[in-house]
């Protein structure tokens, strides 16, 4: 899978003046130069509106760059990623949890980074619980800390943090430590709304942001603090874009170092192209179909899709080997459950409760439901008499993987063909985040969803699909049901990972049969990296957080 061919190339030396896309669609026909500026150029499919983390999740890339996690996904698999902590443990009441900060640890401009910091990010949070303005609406967020008792400095190296029950979440918070200094002043209101905290950043990571420009770019510069010495490069410009394309013709082209996100075609295309490798991982997103549960405001177009025995019987009509086959041309894995495979500890193929493919069984089971076509003009009606013509809304969120339209056009085709007449409608990320909100925030109206999560694979995140907390953030299905909220609260407070795996499938077992989503699969990573301006790759590209970027050397 991996194709290395060692030889030096030229690029295409330009300015980053105007849009990142008509920056790499220059021709090489410019004033080309070797790699001598020593900046790495990385590209993906992501279109953050803020650098502010508790206003909006969708800069995660590229403030990972500049932020730490207290503890991250990386820092529990691999030991030489950590965080801002450098070690942690749990007392024997499972309660009591003390992080060990890193030793002389600095700020990039300079200022101690400390527990002080790490505690005051967290009571920052916990602070806006319960208020007008509680900060539960970006990547920083409350969300997780219900659990929590108090946060406590013991001194610069140790954060103590105590909570209510014993729990796991602490672990897995994707909370990024901010700078007391900075933030101290800035109130809830603009934390979550005006405050764009503009560059350039104040952080621990190995690249500081310095510039961004919305919708095409941001800029950073290595973090001469850095625990383990400033990075060998000279920086780092990070491109935003709306599709792959460029991004492989970027990379084809010279003029970009990194790309994820890639399609399969681009992807098999690079791993053909001298001094490029290109590489496949297991990740955690979940790409679905999802029915719009709500009633009342918001609701869709009928009320067949608040009735489980509707959906139920649209997931025998799904094909997920055939669409993982020719959609993503085998380079995901058919769709089960909530649990994708990346999260081994919890994953599970659901055998006995397993819907299988067969268009005749779910005719049949929308006969029994209700659900025909009295008229045998090939559309079925509903309980009400209308005929079942449903908007289909698809789209790209901010850093999710590009899902095929093949795969969409496959899904409607199959509900087609046992009488559900699907119309398709293409959004970009804004849309899809405003048509996909909350009800209550202006959102609904649709009738089903293709798209996709990508949250890290704690018990917590596995379960937020059917959170009813979560409606019209991550669950986009607008569904609630009382015995899952339940088992998502009982997961959140325990320490048990033996109980904790028992609850998770318990959770995944009622979401399956309830079916306000039907899983189609889970993606893999395709990403593709050039060898020959720089050394340290690894065949090991991290999601989770700034590895290998904080040990790239220059070729």
């Amino acid at each position: 899978m991996v194709k290395r061919l060692p030889n030096r190339r030229t690029v295409v030396h330009a300015m980053l003046a105007g849009s990142a896309a008509s920056w790499i669609m220059r021709s090489t026909a410019l004033a080309a130069s070797s790699c001598d500026d020593h900046v790495v150029r990385v590209g993906a499919i992501v279109s953050p509106d803020t650098m502010n983390p508790f206003a909006t999740w969708s800069s995660f890339w590229p403030t990972i760059y500049t932020y730490d996690f207290l503890v991250g996904v990386d820092a529990q698999r691999h030991s030489d990623r950590k965080g801002f902590a450098k070690e942690w443990s749990v007392a024997d009441d499972q309660l009591t949890w003390t992080f060990k900060i890193w030793p002389a640890m600095k700020w990039s401009d300079g200022q101690p980074a400390t527990a002080r910091d790490a505690a005051f990010t967290y009571n920052y949070l916990l602070g806006s619980m319960g208020k007008p303005d509680e900060l539960n609406i970006g990547q920083n967020s409350t969300g997780g800390l219900e659990q929590v008792e108090n946060v406590r400095v013991v001194d610069d190296e140790t954060l103590q943090i105590v909570t209510k029950v014993p729990t796991l979440s602490l672990l897995n918070l994707p909370v990024l430590v901010v700078p007391e200094h900075i933030w101290k002043d800035v109130s809830y209101a603009d934390a979550r709304g005006t405050f764009r905290n503009d560059p350039p950043l104040v952080g621990t990571g190995p690249m500081i942001i310095q510039e961004f420009q919305q919708g095409q770019f941001v800029r950073l510069s290595p973090n001469p603090h850095f625990r383990t010495g400033q990075p060998a490069t000279n920086g780092m410009i990070f491109n935003f874009f709306s599709t792959a394309d460029p991004i492989a013709q970027g990379l084809k082209s010279g003029n970009l170092d990194f790309g994820f996100g890639m399609t399969v075609a681009q992807w098999e295309d690079l791993s053909k192209t001298p001094d490029i490798v290109v590489a496949e991982a297991r990740i955690e997103q979940r790409n679905y179909l999802a029915f719009n549960t709500v009633s009342g405001t918001g609701a869709g177009s009928t009320e067949a899709l608040q009735d489980p025995a509707f959906r139920d019987a649209i997931g025998y009509a799904i094909d997920q080997k055939t669409l993982v086959d020719r959609a993503f041309r085998r380079h995901a894995d058919p769709g089960v459950g909530l649990v994708m495979p990346s999260a081994t500890e919890y994953y599970s193929d659901l055998s006995d409760i397993r819907r299988h493919f067969d268009l005749a069984e779910a005719g049949r089971r929308l006969d029994a439901a209700g659900y025909r076509d009295t008229d045998g003009d090939g559309v079925r009606e509903d309980k009400e008499g209308s005929k079942l013509q449903l908007e289909l809304i698809t789209g790209t969120g901010s850093g999710l993987l590009e899902i095929p339209i093949a795969a969409v056009q496959l899904v409607a085709g199959w509900l087609g063909q046992i009488g559900i007449s699907v119309s398709v409608t293409q959004l970009d990320s804004g849309a899809l985040n405003a048509r996909t909100a909350a009800p209550t925030n202006g959102g609904g109206g649709w009738d089903l969803l293709v798209s996709a999560s990508w949250l890290s694979p704690s018990p917590h995140d596995l379960l937020s699909l059917g959170n009813s907390k979560e409606a019209g953030l991550y669950n986009k299905a607008y569904w609630k049901n009382e015995k899952f909220d339940a088992l998502v609260s009982e997961v959140d407070r325990t320490a048990d990972i033996r109980k904790s795996k028992e609850l998770v499938d318990q959770a995944a077992r009622v979401i399956y049969t309830e079916a306000p989503y039907i899983m189609l699969c889970y993606p893999t990573m395709l990403e593709a990296y050039r060898k020959d301006c720089f050394e340290g790759w690894g065949d090991d590209l991290s999601t989770w957080n700034y590895f290998p970027l904080d040990r790239l050397r220059p070729v």
